[in-house]
């Protein structure tokens, strides 16, 4: 074979496998847009929602879906319904689940930082007044039935409004390889945009289904978004746009 045939063929097959790749990962583009992952120092950079939404990359946050939380919530039943629809297309495309419990500690055994803050939110001026909200076994820290967690998936309790301070969660989606992970729940303006800030500190790609997570205050909500966008680490998305990545064949 001449030289000239023999480099076109090499061409043509990165060509080929480049492709494959683009189309293995999500990112295939129109014309005139760029077809693969942002790639340098033999780093992939994703920049993209398709880029990074991949079962083998990405996994599924659902933060603190409780009774006594969701119940809480602004426009609830609405919410409630989004994270619904989010967690049965990642059930389906193969995503995996990592839920966040909320759990208060007896007075007993509080701490000052769990006692000031059950001062702050209960609006009381001595901590012999508080009262554990989330205690393991009341009706409140139980999953709402809507969002009930496989027995193949993951629940870690926490303590704390970022579900990464105290729990495994940074040590099992490095283990499975993840580098990314999508979050949805209750509340955003209190624990989500502190887990997510946490996320993109651990080097992490946060992806925020801003319809799916919901709020108490609307103020605080707005604040909470405008910050994440202006910090350019989050993927900010809903739910109809996720929901028809997940459910993709890969």
């Amino acid at each position: 074979m001449e030289t000239g045939r023999v480099h076109g063929h090499f061409i043509e097959t990165i060509a080929s496998l480049n492709q494959q790749y683009a189309l293995s990962c999500g990112c295939q583009r129109g014309e005139g847009e760029r077809a693969l992952v942002e790639n340098a120092y033999g780093l992939d950079i994703p920049r993209t929602l398709e880029e990074v939404c991949h079962p083998q990359r990405m996994a599924l946050i659902v933060y603190d879906m409780q009774i006594g939380i969701v119940g809480q919530a602004l426009n609830s039943e609405q919410v409630t319904s989004k994270v619904v629809t989010v967690v049965m297309a990642a059930r389906r495309g193969g995503f995996r689940i990592f839920f966040s419990r909320h759990l208060s500690l007896p007075n007993e055994v509080a701490g000052v930082s769990q006692l000031r803050t059950a001062m702050a939110w209960q609006r009381k001026d001595k901590a012999e007044n508080v009262k554990p909200s989330f205690l393991r076994d009341s009706p409140q820290a139980q999953f709402v039935p809507a969002v009930t967690p496989l027995q193949s998936e993951a629940i870690f309790e926490k303590l704390g409004m970022s579900f990464f301070a105290g729990t495994p969660l940074e040590m099992a989606l490095r283990d499975c390889g993840i580098g990314a992970l999508a979050i949805v729940g209750v509340v955003l303006e209190v624990g989500i945009e502190p887990t997510i800030v946490h996320a993109a500190d651990l080097g992490f790609v946060p992806v925020l289904i801003a319809d799916a997570c919901g709020s108490v205050n609307r103020e605080a909500r707005k604040r909470a978004l405008d910050s994440l966008a202006f910090g350019g680490n989050t993927l900010i998305t809903d739910a109809a746009a996720i929901c028809a990545l997940l459910r993709r064949e890969m």
